[in-house]
Order: structure tokens, then sequence, then C-alpha cells
């Protein structure tokens, strides 16, 4: 446990421009107190203590506003920046050197049984607000962007951005990648409502326009 600790204290000070100490880290940053209470209480899972485990995971969503299962798998050096409304689902894994912003959640969609959360890879950023949501992986060394909603794999390397997400580089380069699911063309109902709204206005100015010269 005080090696966890070490190494997550120096990852957050690594990261976060506004740690000035890591005696700070560890006294005041809530994504510190909620993984660290998340490890005991998925010891206690882990050895058949699953009520014990509830309590504590319980406990320390009070205090941090973090929701982590203590079901959940999460690797070293896992970075929780501000964190209030993070919620972990029970079946999610996480790799090591990840970064979640606040707001993310890593959830299920309703519809699967078993393995139902998301598989982070390693040195993923999750940026704030991102919603993650189903039994699939994110490949290592990606970007979710802030608020987008991910509902297919994810290839390493990739940055993911809009609702649903659509993978827009990948190793670098810009790219239509849509993995299994073609979620590139799929219709955006808001667009697709610009659109028809527009056709509807020039139709109207041009009957307008004939009962002028009328």
């Amino acid at each position: 446990m005080f090696d966890y600790l070490r190494e997550t204290l120096a990852a957050y000070q690594a990261r976060d421009p506004a740690a000035r100490s890591r005696f700070e880290i560890w006294m005041y940053y809530p994504g510190v107190k909620a993984v660290m209470r998340y490890r005991r209480a998925h010891w206690c899972w882990t050895h058949g203590m699953k009520f014990l485990g509830r309590g504590i995971s319980q406990r320390a969503r009070r205090a941090t506003g973090i929701e982590i299962h203590p079901g959940a798998v999460i690797g070293r050096r896992l970075v929780i920046d501000h964190g209030m409304g993070v919620v972990i689902g029970e079946t999610a894994e996480i790799g090591d050197d990840v970064l979640l912003y606040q707001g993310v959640t890593l959830g299920g969609t309703g519809k699967d049984h078993g393995k139902r959360h998301p598989t982070i890879g390693n040195n993923v950023l999750i940026g704030s607000g991102a919603k993650v949501l189903g039994p699939f992986k994110v490949g290592d060394n990606s970007r979710i962007a802030a608020g987008a909603v991910v509902l297919s794999e994810v290839p390493p390397n990739a940055t993911a951005v809009g609702v649903p997400a659509r993978v827009i580089k990948l190793d670098g380069e810009k790219v239509d990648y849509a993995g299994n699911v073609d979620q590139v063309n799929i219709s955006d109902p808001v667009a697709l409502e610009m659109i028809a709204l527009r056709e509807r206005l020039n139709k109207l100015e041009e009957e307008f326009s004939k009962t002028k010269e009328k």
C-alpha cells in the first residue's frame, strides 16, 4: 500500500502543475483519497468481504464525490484530476498511468451481462464529462475528448471526439476510423434538423418573392 501511495503521489505531482508538494497532494486531493480507499475496498471484495468493501467505497464516495466500485480492477498510478462526479463501474478495468478528469463515467449501457463496463488501456487520457459505456477496450495511449460519448472500441494511439464519439486521429495522423461500428457516417440529428430548417426557409423565401412579383 505504501508503494502504491508513493508512486501515486509522484504521478499527481508530475501531471498537475498546481501541485506544490506531495504532502499537499496527500492531504487535500480527493482523487488520491478515493483511489487509496478503493485499494482497501478492492482487497476486501476479492477476499470474500464484499459487504465491507461496499461500505468502504460508499464512505469514500460521500467524502470525495468519486464513486469507484470495489469490484473494478485498477492499475498503478491512476490520476483523477479534480474528480467530482467520476463513476467507475464494477467490471471496469483500468491500466497503468491513466488520467481521468471530473465527470468521467466508465459505465454500462444496461444491455450487457457479465462484463458490462469498459477496459481502459495504459497511458489513456479521458477528458472531463466523457462517458465510456460498454464492454469494449480503449487502446493504449489513446485520448478521449471532453464531453465525448464512446460506445465502441477505440484503437491504440487514437483520439476520439464527439457524440457519439468518432476517431479523428490515429498515430498522430488525421483519419476517418470507426472501428467495428461505423460511427463516422452516423447521421447527426441536429445537423439534419438544421438542413431541413434551411431548406424550409429557402422555400418560404422563394414563395415570398413570387408573391411580391405578382
